[in-house]
């Protein structure tokens, strides 16, 4: 009733017309009126609808020009807007960036705890080639070339090996990683780092990737030594690339290969490279080692590489080379 009451009060005029019309309809067919009154009951609902039509349509004009009026101020304020937007979707817009700072996070993977050996453990699995950059290569001569060789062998494929390691023939370079190293955590009771023993580790990663170079067909190796020492170590396979630190207990950083930065990193490794000195590992047929090389094939393998062992390393030194390289340890078992 109440919007029944409501639409009546909104279109009055037209419902006192509607009701004189039908009362002077019904009066009409009675005789119940002369016909100047129904003359004039039409002159009064003729005027009654002319008002109706000109006020709607003093309506619709007015409706008209709030609307043109609305579109007006949507454009002016639409072109004000079109700078801001293209600060935020054009090609260099907020948008934009904020995206690429999206995927770039995506693109890397935090790895904590074991997920580290379990992510290198997998990427030697398939693997056909790796490319190692780091301190002296300890971890990486204990498992990572034999069982990437191993998982070779069963594939009957091939793999290639890149090392790039510090120089045991660069006394300064030496010095500073030991010092750093010894800032770390030591590895075990009464074992220390010094400038001998980053030498004597160096030179066992250069022995151990001669000695299997000797074992295996299916290796092709390419040893580098660098001047300069770096705090993170970084392990490439055809999967992905795997950044660590020194500290176990430190979390590390995975890049799967289908991602931008694998690219990145393959590159940056490449150049590192390029930058190192290489190792003639070829000169390393002229001398033939055993499954246990002597001292003696020892020394005269590292004078054909053109990386002399210092005059103050004995025979015990050496052998303790040898030892290093031949039955290394995984240091974080």
């Amino acid at each position: 009733m109440a919007r029944i009451f409501t639409w009546v009060l909104k279109n009055l005029d037209a419902f006192i017309g509607l009701l004189l019309a039908l009362t002077v309809a019904i009066l009409g067919l009675n005789n119940g009126v002369s016909q100047d009154v129904v003359n004039s009951a039409i002159l009064l609902i003729l005027g009654l609808l002319a008002q109706a039509l000109l006020r709607d349509r003093l309506r619709r004009e007015t409706a008209e020009r709030e609307v043109r009026q609305v579109v007006r101020d949507t454009r002016d304020r639409l072109t004000e807007l079109v700078p801001q937007m293209q600060e935020i979707i054009g090609p260099e817009g907020v948008l934009n960036r904020t995206r690429e700072a999206i995927d770039s996070v995506s693109m890397v993977r935090v790895l904590h705890g074991s997920e580290v050996g379990l992510a290198l453990t997998e990427a030697r699995r398939h693997t056909d080639r790796w490319d190692f950059k780091g301190g002296t290569g300890t971890y990486t001569r204990a498992v990572t070339l034999p069982e990437c060789l191993e998982h070779a062998r069963r594939r009957n494929a091939t793999l290639h090996f890149s090392i790039e390691i510090i120089d045991p023939t660069d006394e300064a370079v030496c010095e500073r990683y030991a010092r750093f190293r010894r800032s770390l955590a030591p590895d075990g009771p009464g074992e220390q780092w010094t400038v001998d023993r980053t030498r004597k580790e160096s030179y066992a990663t250069v022995l151990a990737a001669c000695w299997h170079r000797q074992r295996s067909g299916l290796l092709t190796i390419d040893v580098r030594l660098s001047a300069q020492m770096t705090t993170f170590r970084y392990d490439l396979s055809s999967s992905c690339v795997i950044i660590t630190q020194e500290n176990p207990q430190t979390p590390a950083l995975r890049i799967d290969h289908q991602e931008l930065y694998y690219n990145r990193y393959n590159i940056e490794l490449q150049y590192s490279r390029e930058q190192s000195r290489r190792v003639p590992v070829e000169a390393a047929g002229q001398v033939k080692l055993d499954d246990e090389p002597s001292v003696e094939q020892v020394r005269r393998l590292f004078t054909a590489l053109g990386l002399p062992l210092p005059r103050s390393f004995g025979d015990r030194d050496v052998a303790d080379i040898v030892s290093r390289a031949i039955q290394a340890r995984n240091p974080y078992a």
